[in-house]
């Protein structure tokens, strides 16, 4: 692991300064930095809540879409790992997201990378 402003970074597979829209992204690991209400969305391909968020690792940001029970998941200051997951262009930003197929899991808590 290395250390960047105090916290413990797992090494990426993949960086922010990498990522390409339309592709796969296989492994991704930043901070959350931001997430904002969750919404309810109801179309032919999924129905449940979505939330938007930011993170950024020490290549640069990037925004997130976060499904159902991943939005309880995180919180503010986590770090966590997107696997087989996607990457598009929304509005000129890059956006990553697990998708229907993806996983996203917590590596360290914020209050546990503090009091460490």
């Amino acid at each position: 692991m290395k250390r960047l402003h105090g916290l413990e970074w797992p090494e990426p597979a993949n960086r922010i300064e990498n990522l390409r829209p339309n592709s796969p992204v296989r492994r991704l690991e930043m901070v959350v930095l931001r997430m904002y209400p969750r919404r309810m969305i109801v179309s032919p391909s999924y129905t449940g809540y979505v939330a938007a968020a930011c993170g950024r690792d020490e290549t640069g940001l990037v925004g997130l879409v976060l499904w159902g029970d991943q939005i309880q998941q995180v919180t503010l200051g986590d770090i966590i790992r997107l696997e087989t997951g996607w990457c598009r262009s929304r509005d000129g930003a890059l956006v990553v997201s697990t998708g229907k197929h993806g996983r996203l899991t917590v590596i360290q808590r914020f209050a546990d990378a503090r009091r460490g």
